[in-house]
């Protein structure tokens, strides 16, 4: 989240608390959004993939999807901040979103793209 200067980031699990509740999770985001006073929706989501062959390099990628984030949380589909999530040139949430489509559009799918070109070079 950019006015979080980037949190949760890697800890988004941490952020559901103990028992891994993303509601909790998504009012928290929301909640310090408010504290700081910040109308900035920027978000994204990061997926790094690392292959690292026995007598080779390493091959390392990063895939990203960048989007706003919107309250109240919308949809029921996915996990994690998909509700509250809408990626770069779709109006609906990762919530909302056919998981055909959200799929296609995901930050884990385009490391994968990556990392598929990376191997094949």
């Amino acid at each position: 989240v950019a006015a979080l200067d980037g949190a949760p980031g890697i800890f988004s699990a941490r952020w559901a608390g103990p028992d891994k509740d993303f509601a909790f999770a998504m009012r928290r985001v929301e909640e310090r959004l408010e504290e700081i006073g910040s109308d900035d929706r920027r978000a994204w989501f990061t997926s790094a993939l690392a292959v690292a062959w026995p007598n080779g390099p390493a091959v390392v990628v990063e895939g990203q999807v960048h989007g706003l984030l919107t309250f109240p949380p919308r949809g029921d589909r996915g996990f994690g901040y998909d509700p509250i999530f809408i990626p770069e040139g779709q109006t609906q949430t990762f919530g909302e979103l056919d998981p055909a489509v959200k799929d296609a559009l995901s930050h884990r799918a385009r490391a994968f793209e990556k990392l598929k070109a990376a191997l094949m070079e």
